[in-house]
């Protein structure tokens, strides 16, 4: 898992029966002091994060159970909206 920031919003007209219906965000992979690192990535949305937030993602076999069907083509999910980091040490 890592943290993001959701950047932007994906909008596909045509996708597979399994994904209608799902929101589809892009996000930028986050360091700890909310620096980007990385590359950009989209991702599939489970808990309701908006344009702004620091989430959670969650990716491979673990983003899909997310949605209760492991045939899903799901590499990468959010599965928590951040509400702050501590970092000890």
């Amino acid at each position: 898992m890592y943290l993001a920031k959701v950047i932007g919003v994906v909008v596909a007209t045509h996708k597979v029966e399994s994904l209608k219906g799902e929101k589809i965000l892009l996000v930028q992979p986050i360091d700890t002091n909310e620096h980007p690192t990385g590359n950009s990535q989209v991702v599939i949305d489970a808990v309701g994060a908006g344009a702004g937030e620091v989430v959670l993602i969650a990716t491979g076999s673990s983003a899909r159970k997310v949605f209760g069907n492991n045939d899903t083509p799901i590499d990468a999910s959010i599965v928590g909206i951040v509400e702050h980091v501590e970092v000890t040490g």
